[in-house]
């Protein structure tokens, strides 16, 4: 008992000192660290903030592969039942953003696990038909998300994790409106 007690607590120590480590990085001051923790690369094209972010959440490239953004970006006349064509120039500086940082081409951890749940050719339309999400958000019951008049779906990441548009989707920060803190 006192062995794995002791095995326990130096594999903790290991894993807190090394925090500052991965925190410290190059990257800026929460690069690294979402890169190995939960999150995905933030959105930084002001361009798709601007033309995306204005009707719904600018969805981080790296939650779909390059063949998704590839269809979604092809279908503006009928996306998602809305037309959200764009101007030629503004539709390819836009797809190049996000085939270049989609999940296959990110090292971030999250980005990694969805691109993993995919079958080969595998290209979702909506982030929430990926194998990985719906792993992930399998235990929340359809009347705190579809039934929630404040989230309305599981495509308002942002209604849930609080730092969805920074690329953070850590479960320790999840408050469901009219709920409150997701722990499962």
């Amino acid at each position: 008992m006192n062995n794995t007690l002791s095995i326990t607590a130096v594999l903790s120590l290991i894993g807190l000192l090394t925090i500052p480590l991965v925190y410290s990085s190059d990257e800026g001051e929460w690069g690294e660290y979402r890169r190995h923790s939960t999150g995905v690369k933030a959105v930084e094209h002001p361009l798709y903030q601007q033309e995306c972010g204005s009707c719904h959440m600018a969805y981080p490239a790296g939650l779909l592969p390059a063949a998704s953004w590839q269809a979604l970006m092809t279908g503006l006349d009928d996306h998602f039942g809305d037309n959200a064509e764009l101007d030629a120039n503004s539709q390819q500086q836009i797809t190049d953003y996000l085939v270049a940082n989609s999940a296959e081409k990110s090292d971030y951890r999250r980005s990694r696990k969805f691109i993993s749940s995919l079958k080969p050719g595998d290209a979702p339309l909506r982030i929430s038909e990926t194998p990985y999400f719906r792993h992930e958000h399998d235990e929340i019951p359809a009347r705190l998300v579809k039934d929630n008049p404040e989230v309305g779906s599981f495509s308002q990441c942002n209604a849930c994790h609080q730092g969805a548009e920074r690329g953070f989707f850590n479960e320790d920060n999840i408050r469901i409106p009219g709920f409150g803190r997701w722990d499962d």
